[in-house]
């Protein structure tokens, strides 16, 4: 472990002495720049998220096959967008403040096979690699009907091959079920903060579920540390994969056409602001990435975080990124957002995305309960506490003039405004342990 001179630390970034206590608080990143300006850090473009784009199209009739839910959307992987006018006035009343704009919610928490977010990436990960290996060995070509996948023939093809990753829940979830669908044998490697049904759901999928008592950055080490031993094993990063980072990224083009369709304006004179939880930043990162790639220097995206594990927002604030970890500063990364418990973000991500984020915000255990509670009472819509860290957002944009004058966004514009908070995961989560979130709410 680092050992870091807390003294100096605080000294020179005063915001950390905040974090050290646990506080609610949020940075508007003063270092933005502009799209065109902030681009070539990221290293990836247009052109990867359009091959992205075409891979998820041709694995979609293996997809409807494989996972008939997906049928309805002819094996494309995507959630919904709704208005949740009802939680705007609630959230005016409990905080005492204006939302100008629309407030929208982005149901990443009901994506088919994963009911998260990471039915994205980490499927669109095992998509990558297991096309690659099909084609080196000469039984599948790009023109292909990829619904050939669907067969025995090709299960007993990937039994040969494993794949494996560490993960805090949702990760392992889409990657393990989708793994062994295809007939690959893999192992999730679970921080000590994976949700049982999780570990169980894995488990009835075929999963090797290997379980530790201590956080995701050990899950990820032991998991990378298995797969060197097995020249056949493709170990999942979920740290560093640019794969894992152009499956999210997707999700802006299909934004940008969903919007269309609800003729929702995002234009200099209608801004949008969306809200994300960041656990590694992987996910939010690549999201990001594609949302500015769709919609350019008028889409302002903001991470949130767990108080107790503000990784991404201590890694990007000191400039330390991946070289500093909530522990080193005495915070401790246990919090009931199991999909946010991360103590070290990704080094990537924060380097490639760090002048393309507006800001960060950190918030409470209990705040995401009372928010999932909240929720529930007045959208009838059901997440799990990590999904809940979004929906502080507008609050602190509303409350920050600072911010929106330097951004030189004006009253007339926020008027006009549309906020997406980002819902990432709790559409499988089942009924008691939703009844036992709901029951620690005080809403």
């Amino acid at each position: 472990m680092n050992t870091f001179n807390t003294e100096k630390l605080v000294a020179d970034f005063p915001l950390v002495t905040k974090m050290i206590a646990l506080e609610e608080l949020s940075w508007f990143n003063p270092n933005i720049t502009t799209l065109h300006a902030g681009l070539p850090y990221v290293g990836l473009d247009q052109t990867n998220i359009q091959d992205a784009s075409a891979r998820l199209k041709r694995f979609a009739p293996y997809l409807v096959q494989a996972f008939p839910e997906t049928a309805v959307t002819n094996g494309i992987i995507e959630s919904d967008v709704v208005d949740i006018a009802a939680m705007k006035a609630a959230l005016e009343i409990e905080y005492n403040t204006t939302i100008t704009g629309r407030l929208l919610l982005k149901k990443d928490s009901h994506l088919p096979i994963a009911g998260s977010i990471k039915a994205r990436g980490g499927i669109y990960e095992v998509l990558t690699h297991a096309e690659k290996l099909a084609i080196q060995e000469g039984l599948l070509s790009e023109s292909d009907d990829y619904s050939k996948l669907f067969t025995d023939e090709f299960r007993a093809f990937f039994s040969n091959y494993s794949i494996a990753v560490g993960s805090t829940g949702n990760l392992g979830m889409s990657i393990g079920i989708m793994s062994a669908k295809l007939g690959f044998s893999v192992s999730v490697h679970m921080s000590a903060d994976a949700r049982q049904w999780k570990k169980d759901k894995l488990r009835s999928h075929g999963v090797n579920v290997v379980e530790y008592q201590q956080d995701y950055g050990v899950a990820v080490e032991q998991g990378r540390k298995e797969a060197e031993k097995d020249l056949k094993c493709f170990f999942i990063d979920d740290e560093n994969s640019q794969t894992l980072f152009l499956g999210y990224s997707v999700a802006g083009e299909r934004l940008k056409a969903q919007f269309e369709d609800m003729n929702i304006v995002v234009d200099e004179n209608h801004p949008l602001f969306v809200y994300l939880p960041c656990g590694v930043g992987g996910g939010p990162g690549g999201v990001a990435f594609g949302l500015k790639m769709a919609f350019g220097d008028n889409v302002h995206c903001i991470f949130a975080e767990p108080t107790h594990s503000p990784c991404m927002l201590l890694g990007i604030h000191t400039g330390l990124h991946d070289a500093i970890a909530v522990q080193d500063i005495g915070i401790d990364n246990v919090t009931a957002a199991d999909g946010l418990a991360v103590g070290r973000a990704s080094g990537f991500v924060g380097r490639a995305m760090e002048r393309l984020l507006d800001g960060y915000y950190t918030i409470s255990d209990q705040r995401m309960y009372d928010l999932l509670g909240l929720l529930n009472k007045v959208e009838a819509i059901q997440l799990e506490p990590s999904a809940l860290a979004g929906m502080l957002g507008p609050i602190f944009v509303a409350d920050n003039d600072e911010y929106l004058n330097r951004m030189d966004i004006s009253e007339a514009k926020l008027k006009n405004a549309t906020h997406l908070v980002w819902a990432t995961g709790g559409g499988m989560v089942p009924a008691l342990e939703m009844e036992t979130y709901l029951s620690k709410a005080n809403s």
